[in-house]
């Protein structure tokens, strides 16, 4: 199954290091965000890619551009510019770049890879979020509801730690980042029907994917939730990049490769 990925937001919430490189550049553990999200669908089976670029996104064409060479072990004749390659850690990925528009919202991406994307069921993902999500099982209830959208919603946790003070104002506990009571918001993994093409309309490039076209399938019943309440989490701020650092140095969540 085909992944579509939007890679083209300015990422301003993270300007530290969007201000040099597209958000889904930004690394983890030495490797960026976006290669972490291609391993993700990878480890499920899911190897081609259709990466809708914006924003300096020629710097996620080099990338790929020289993903092979960097991934290899090889010798260089300077003489005559001969390399022998002797030895690729590269994934099979199959990675086609679009570009999309600098000012495009995420609704005119969409419709403008839909050549790319053909005319079978497809995954649709943010390129600054992971999660634990069981694509099998996603993919089956995508399968069982027929819905033309099926949206994993999820549970974030807190920004801000809970304290629990007794009646001399001592803190008793401190809790890190609890589960908001009840609320759920869209967690970015989507599967979409060919028929999602029908709700892009032809001003889709002023109009955000997450408005006008949810909103439609919603009013039309075409729009599944998938609850996840496993790990998820958007890397929006240079904490939140800091924070996955961390994990994928003790427990990275989300590595299933």
């Amino acid at each position: 199954m085909k992944v579509v990925i939007f890679a083209g937001g300015k990422g301003t919430r993270i300007s530290e290091e969007s201000h040099l490189k597209p958000k889904p550049m930004v690394e983890i553990g030495g490797k960026p965000i976006l290669w972490h999200i291609l391993k993700l669908y990878e480890a499920y089976g899911h190897k081609e890619f259709i990466i809708c670029l914006g924003y300096k996104g020629y710097v996620i064409k080099e990338y790929f551009y020289n993903y092979f060479i960097h991934n290899a072990d090889v010798t260089i004749d300077l003489a005559t510019n001969q390399i022998d390659v002797h030895t690729s850690k590269a994934e099979s990925f199959k990675v086609t770049l679009v570009d999309t528009g600098l000012e495009t919202m995420t609704a005119g991406r969409l419709r403008r890879v839909k050549d790319y994307v053909g005319n079978e069921d497809f995954m649709l993902t943010y390129g600054d979020g992971l999660c634990d999500i069981d694509m099998h099982e996603q993919l089956k209830f995508h399968k069982e509801t027929g819905a033309i959208c099926t949206m994993t919603i999820v549970q974030p946790g807190s920004r801000f730690g809970l304290m629990d003070v007794d009646e001399n104002n001592i803190v008793r506990t401190f809790m890190e980042k609890p589960k908001n009571d009840g609320g759920w918001i869209n967690g970015g993994f989507f599967i979409l029907k060919p028929e999602v093409f029908n709700y892009l309309h032809a001003d889709a490039d002023k109009i955000m994917w997450e408005r006008q076209p949810l909103e439609d399938l919603a009013k039309d019943g075409k729009l599944a939730a998938y609850k996840f309440r496993g790990f998820w989490k958007c890397m929006d701020t240079l904490r939140d990049n800091e924070v996955l650092n961390e994990m994928w140095e003790t427990e990275p969540a989300w590595k299933k490769w």
